[in-house]
């Protein structure tokens, strides 16, 4: 792949690692760092892994979200672009041809979230701290996130996660169903790797074809749905509360909203 400063990409045994490496932003997604994971994605597709994992550089982010100093005077057009782009990394994941796992060794929040909802499978650390914040921003998840997780944990615990933007523990996230398993920090590498593994030796045709299928009961009702989301984000971009809700994260302060 063209070389990337934020984003890494490792094959071996057939397994793609795709690591997000700003760990001093703690991981978030700018919109070189979505490009460079973009093009990784479709390299692993090239490389025909059987496995693709999805991680974050350093102790403390699997991904903490969108980059909002870059959001946060985004006119209208140019969210509807931000948002393109995030939807399009997250529907790669999602249509991945072979499984894909969410290593979530910290924060994922908002973008980070949707990143790890569009993967197959999520095995978290027990450091790990989940949720979708954007309402505190003075939006919505805009990369897939109101479409995805109410299928993932069912229509309530998605609405009150999106209306409250509650940030959940590994524990409560394994309990809503938002990741699949919780283990020690320490071995969540290794954990991650023997399920890679195991899945890698599995029938590639047949887990392909069983993904396909899988992804198929919610392929048609889905579609107009994130249409609908990528209209609605963009169109809060440029109103008093999004403006101020951003305002105030790059501030350090509490926002006033109307």
């Amino acid at each position: 792949m063209p070389d990337s400063e934020t984003v890494a990409l490792e094959i071996e045994d057939d397994v793609a690692t795709i690591t997000i490496d700003r760990p001093d932003a703690l991981n978030s997604l700018n919109v070189a760092t979505l490009e460079a994971l973009d093009v990784a994605i479709d390299e692993a597709e090239a490389a025909d892994a059987r496995v693709l994992v999805l991680t974050g550089a350093g102790e403390d982010a699997f991904v903490a979200g969108a980059d909002i100093s870059y959001m946060k005077d985004l006119s209208t057009p140019e969210a509807q672009a931000y948002a393109e782009l995030g939807h399009g990394v997250a529907s790669k994941l999602e249509t991945f041809p072979a499984p894909t796992i969410a290593a979530v060794n910290g924060y994922a929040f908002g973008g980070g979230c949707e990143l790890a909802i569009a993967c197959d499978l999520r095995v978290a650390s027990e450091r790990a701290v989940i949720g979708q914040t954007e309402i505190d921003l003075g939006i919505i998840p805009g990369w897939g996130g109101s479409q995805r997780l109410p299928r993932l944990v069912g229509d309530e615990t998605a609405r009150r996660l999106i209306f409250f933007g509650e940030r959940v523990d590994a524990t409560d996230a394994r309990e809503y169903g938002l990741v699949g398993e919780v283990v020690a920090h320490d071995q969540l590498d290794e954990r991650v790797a023997d399920v890679a593994e195991d899945l890698a030796a599995k029938p590639k045709f047949a887990l392909r074809a069983a993904k396909e299928a899988i992804n198929a009961v919610h392929e048609e009702p889905q579609g107009a749905g994130l249409t609908y989301e990528r209209r609605v984000w963009a169109g809060l971009f440029g109103t008093h509360d999004q403006r101020e809700g951003m305002a105030a994260f790059v501030e350090k302060r509490d926002p006033e909203f109307e």
